[in-house]
């Protein structure tokens, strides 16, 4: 394979569906290269992946039932 030609913007454009494993072989390998090459891309790429995560995790918590009797009384008001 030719050196990869993705610019930043380009990368940016794909990283989300790249983080998702939603990207064919060859945009897999352009941006892979591109964030081994790239110092800016690849700190956006890490604090995309630790986003992710904290947003997967949180999703599995249970907020307290103050907050939510608190949601219910917003939601009557309307």
């Amino acid at each position: 394979m030719s050196k990869p030609t993705m610019t930043c913007e380009e990368v940016l454009k794909h990283l989300i569906a790249y983080l998702d494993r939603e990207t064919d072989a060859h945009t897999v390998a352009e941006i892979k290269w591109h964030l081994e090459e790239c110092r800016g891309c690849f700190s956006r790429a890490e604090f995309e992946r630790k986003l992710k995560a904290c947003v997967r995790e949180a999703g599995s918590s249970t907020a307290p039932e103050r907050l939510r009797a608190r949601i219910k009384e917003v939601i009557k008001k309307f």
